[in-house]
């Protein structure tokens, strides 16, 4: 794990982000986070080749998903530019957390948070961006590779300023929020050195979960524009309350957004975002402009499905338990570790807010050890999400298997996702099925036959 993205990666365990990827698709696919099955565009590929393209398969029936040899190839070579990036992110990230500790860095700013004042949280608002920020500029030079692939493989289109003014956001919003969960945090210490993985366990659910609810109002408009889908698209809006009325759920209009993912990216994609009041669901544009009515209602029926099914309170509350085994296994590691070698770090005991070092270096271990079953829990969801959005559709599109399997084609070569994927790779990194798998099981799925029944929706 990449040590510029040890914040947003550990607020991401706070929220169960890591297990509601579909939520976490604002994420650049080149930073190294967990894939979607799907990669980036292909390289030199303009919209119109990509519109032929489609056109043209619109007309065939799917049978598998396939790439032309040329496009195999660089999706293949997106895919291992990623893997490098991801597994060699996290070797890197360890060496300079080590470095840091190494060189006294975290002793050195709480000497000067403490110089500064006397009061907890403002020493904590010294320390906290002292620390991070020396970790982000780190680590910038693995976020600015992953950026770079991005634009090598034209999945990216946001230039460098815009893109470093992003970088920066995301700095100062980690910050400002670690801020507030470190002064908890070191409260919580300082009156239970044993048992402070639970009470601030406890203390900060809260919070986070708060996090998450303002996140489609306040987090999400920082790095994007939102617009009503009703307002740019009233036609597309109807085809998707047809969708609503076979399901028998309300969505209302103002839960539906388009968001401006054109700006930045050449990718696909949609989302479901918050919960509660703040649920909704988001259709990115170039989904919009790529796809069909039909196969845009799979997708969004697709993310109606986690919607429906309640799938980012159910990741929250694995988050939340996971969150909870995170914090205990980092509480007898913090503890082994300062016994060893807090002397040589110049870190007095587990109250020392200098320790927060060594929490960092065990959170991106656990975190990176951990990644296999956040994506295969992960990957469940998303297979049951298209599972709804196959029940969803049927009778109200035409030839709905195909129509879902046209639109994962259309995904996975906007996308540049890997025909062939390593199982180890998908086993690793993939918060979704691998586009293959998702195109056979939309062919073969059929609970209507005799002596059947839908799973979902009936």
């Amino acid at each position: 794990m990449k040590v510029g993205k040890a914040a947003a990666a550990f607020l991401s365990c706070f929220l169960g982000v890591s297990l509601c990827m579909w939520a976490g698709s604002q994420v650049p696919p080149a930073s190294g986070a967990a894939r979607s099955g799907a990669g980036q565009a292909p390289p030199a590929a303009p919209s119109a080749s990509r519109g032929g393209s489609h056109d043209a398969a619109a007309g065939q029936a799917i049978t598998a998903y396939t790439l032309p040899p040329a496009e195999e190839r660089q999706a293949v070579e997106y895919e291992r530019a990623g893997d490098w990036l991801y597994f060699g992110g996290f070797a890197y990230g360890l060496a300079i957390l080590l470095l840091v500790l190494a060189w006294r860095l975290p002793p050195r700013y709480r000497d000067w948070a403490e110089r500064t004042t006397r009061c907890r949280l403002g020493q904590a608002a010294v320390f906290v961006p002292l620390l991070f920020f020396t970790l982000a500029a780190l680590d910038w030079p693995l976020d600015a590779a992953g950026h770079w692939i991005g634009l090598h493989f034209h999945q990216s289109v946001e230039a460098w300023s815009p893109w470093l003014w992003d970088w920066a956001k995301e700095q100062m919003v980690t910050s400002a929020v670690a801020i507030v969960l470190v002064w908890i945090l070191y409260s919580i210490v300082r009156r239970s050195a044993r048992r402070w993985w639970l009470y601030f366990w406890l203390a900060a659910l809260p919070v986070l979960f708060f996090l998450v609810f303002i996140s489609p109002y306040v987090l999400e408009p920082m790095f994007y524009r939102f617009h009503p889908l009703a307002q740019r698209d009233p036609a597309l809006v109807a085809e998707l309350e047809k969708v609503c009325a076979h399901a028998g759920v309300e969505i209302p209009p103002s839960r539906m957004v388009l968001m401006q993912a054109s700006q930045k990216t050449n990718s696909l994609n949609a989302y479901v975002t918050g919960f509660g009041a703040s649920k909704r669901v988001v259709v990115w544009d170039t989904t919009v402009a790529r796809m069909t009515s039909p196969e845009i209602a799979f997708v969004f029926g697709h993310e109606m499905g986690h919607y429906v099914l309640h799938h980012v309170v159910w990741g929250m509350l694995i988050g939340a338990a996971a969150l909870l085994g995170l914090l205990w296994l980092c509480s007898g590691a913090l503890r082994w570790s300062l016994r060893r070698w807090g002397a040589r770090w110049a870190i007095r005991d587990a109250n020392d807010g200098a320790s927060l070092g060594v929490l960092w270096l065990w959170i991106s271990i656990f975190l990176f050890l951990g990644s296999p079953l956040s994506n295969a829990v992960s990957r469940h969801f998303e297979h049951e999400a298209d599972r709804y959005g196959l029940e969803v559709t049927h009778g109200i599109v035409p030839d709905s298997a195909q129509n879902a399997a046209r639109a994962f084609q259309v995904l996975g070569e906007d996308d540049l996702s890997n025909p062939h994927p390593s199982p180890f790779i998908v086993f690793w990194l993939y918060s979704h099925p691998p586009i293959s798998a998702r195109v056979q099981f939309a062919l073969h799925y059929d609970p209507w036959g005799p002596g059947r029944h839908p799973r979902y929706v009936r």
